[in-house]
């Protein structure tokens, strides 16, 4: 938008006078809002964006450039891209249909160029970034893109700017192994459980989480470690000798939140999952 200021001077024998001054306004025909289809993002996640143009004025607009700058934060001096272009993912739509893909001239950040709005009508970007290793992760993580529209036809560069969440709470994940792996009848067997937590939240009593495991073989039980402590049944866990069920108690089982850290160099996030490890040993 521009305002602009005017007055008239009147001229009259050997004098002259001055009119009021008159205000008035500019306003772009275009407006210009983005989209993430997800409003979280985890890393590794591919984000869909759509960035929706319209003209509201009877004049088409050509040769407009896109620009996107795809997260960028300055870190020790440099500048670190979040999110990375996925190649061939650019789709253009006018009014609705399909059009050929426009020119891409630079990556990061992303620039979208000989960009058309058709006379009262619109224009749509639709594209996919990957979230990478610069991507803020852990409680508070954000990403923030800004960008505009830019033209000979256009007064001022048209602004967009969308931010999406790191995704917060537990994220669990579970493994089991077994020692040794190969043993003599009635030898002794230890299964290990290990749960990771890659979330950025505590698992605690009230999430009740349960391990249920049927050994088969059946197991003869000598010993249930949890985190290096002694259980003990049924206080703990629950077996049943006949068919071999296993199951600890909801609620005894907690995972403490992963910790993340910004490498101080590369600006690099790493993640060190919380974890929880169960031992169950028995002769079969």
């Amino acid at each position: 938008m521009a305002v602009f200021y005017n007055r008239a001077t009147l001229s009259y024998n050997d004098s002259s006078t001055n009119s009021n001054i008159v205000t008035g306004e500019i306003r772009e025909a275009v407006t210009a809002v983005k989209t993430a289809v997800t409003d979280t993002y985890e890393n590794g996640d591919d984000v869909t964006y759509v960035i929706s143009l319209v003209n509201s004025g009877s004049t088409s607009l050509n040769g407009l450039t896109v620009t996107d700058n795809l997260g960028a934060y300055t870190f020790n001096g440099n500048t670190l891209y979040p999110l990375t272009y996925i190649q061939n993912s650019l789709k253009y739509y006018v009014n609705g249909v399909l059009q050929a893909s426009p020119t891409i001239s630079s990556t990061s950040p992303l620039i979208i160029t000989g960009i058309s709005i058709p006379a009262n009508g619109n224009t749509v970007l639709v594209y996919e970034a990957a979230v990478n290793s610069y991507a803020p992760i852990g409680p508070n993580g954000s990403i923030t893109n800004t960008g505009s529209v830019t033209g000979d036809d256009l007064i001022t560069p048209i602004p967009f700017t969308e931010t999406i969440q790191a995704i917060q709470g537990v994220n669990l994940s579970i493994t089991k192994s077994l020692s040794p792996e190969v043993i003599v009848n009635n030898g002794e067997i230890t299964y290990t459980f290990t749960i990771l937590n890659t979330g950025s939240e505590a698992a605690t009593a009230t999430d009740n989480l349960v391990i249920t495991d049927l050994f088969n073989p059946i197991l003869d039980i000598t010993s249930v470690v949890y985190n290096g402590t002694a259980w003990t049944s049924p206080d703990n866990y629950t077996y049943n000798e006949t068919t071999g069920l296993f199951q600890t108690v909801a609620g005894r089982i907690t995972v403490p939140g992963a910790t993340f850290t910004q490498d101080p160099t590369t600006g690099i996030w790493n993640t060190v999952p919380g974890s929880a490890t169960l031992t169950v040993t028995g002769t079969i």
